[in-house]
């Protein structure tokens, strides 16, 4: 009897090793798993890649940068690119922080699979991309939760941190020079015909603002101003400016070379190119004015 009390003693201890083991594996994971997050989060490491048409934003180190680019030479496509990326991101954390192997799959588990039948939000740099609409919805809820609250605070709109991602240094030039100076002169040139009728576009919202700004690549100036206006931070008025300040505006080489294209007693349309009051309160915010 005393024996078999003893083995029963001896496997009940084992076994409470066991789940002692268990517990303390587990919760290594999950205290790893934390640290992971956190030294993602302060290095902007991606845990997971997004694709935009074809170009690729994954914010980190030389060993993903080296794995992105090998990929791109052998022609594989977007999800194969996607899973080495996750791999890479695993050897990382195994070599730089010492973790294990199950901490690395629960941080690294929002990498889209081969076939592409990733359900879960992944995260790229400091933005969440949601790949269902249940997704959206939670994040949709939590927004109206949010605004329900009347400790939240928020001190600006959450669009201007993307908005100064989404803008090269030429466009900020440009809306620090329509905030310091107003709005600003800008024509369609259009082909005449009598009454109006017929009368077609050749060349519209043309504006010297980017000349006048002082940016570096003027041969891409109509797309810093497509780009703002996309923004929304941006927009064309049919309401003109002073008359004299269309007279510089006119004699200028884009404005001379539409007259020419459009032929015979060309029509000018004046209008004025001017900042929303989104973009006012945009630049207001965000830039040092004066």
């Amino acid at each position: 009897m005393t024996d078999d009390r003893t083995g029963q003693d001896l496997a009940r201890a084992g076994t409470r090793a066991v789940e002692r083991s268990s517990d303390v594996e587990q919760r290594q994971i999950s205290n790893e798993a934390r640290l992971i997050r956190g030294v993602f989060r302060a290095a902007g490491l991606a845990a997971g890649t997004a694709v935009r048409g074809s170009q690729w934003a994954v914010g980190t180190t030389y060993e993903v940068t080296k794995e992105l680019a090998q990929a791109a030479l052998d022609g594989e496509s977007s999800a194969d690119i996607a899973e080495r990326t996750g791999n890479a991101l695993r050897s990382i954390a195994r070599s730089a922080l010492g973790v294990t192997e199950g901490s690395v799959r629960e941080i690294v588990s929002y990498v889209p699979t081969p076939n592409g039948s990733t359900q879960q939000a992944i995260t790229v740099g400091p933005y969440l991309r949601s790949a269902s609409t249940e997704d959206l919805r939670r994040r949709g809820d939590a927004l109206l939760a949010r605004s329900a609250d009347v400790y939240f605070t928020e001190d600006v709109h959450p669009a201007y941190d993307r908005i100064l991602d989404e803008i090269a240094p030429d466009e900020a030039r440009i809306l620090r020079f329509m905030a310091l100076n107003g709005p600003q002169p800008s024509v369609d040139v259009r082909t005449n015909r009598p009454l109006g009728i017929g009368s077609e576009l050749v060349q519209g919202d043309l504006t010297s603002v980017p000349e006048q700004a002082g940016v570096r690549y003027p041969d891409r100036a109509r797309s810093y101003l497509i780009n703002l206006n996309r923004l929304g931070l941006t927009f064309t008025s049919d309401d003109p400016v002073v008359l004299s300040r269309y007279m510089v505006l006119e004699v200028q080489p884009v404005v001379e070379e539409a007259l020419k294209k459009a032929g015979r007693a060309p029509k000018i349309v004046r209008k004025s190119l001017r900042l929303s009051e989104f973009g006012e309160d945009f630049c207001r915010t965000c830039f040092t004015i004066g």
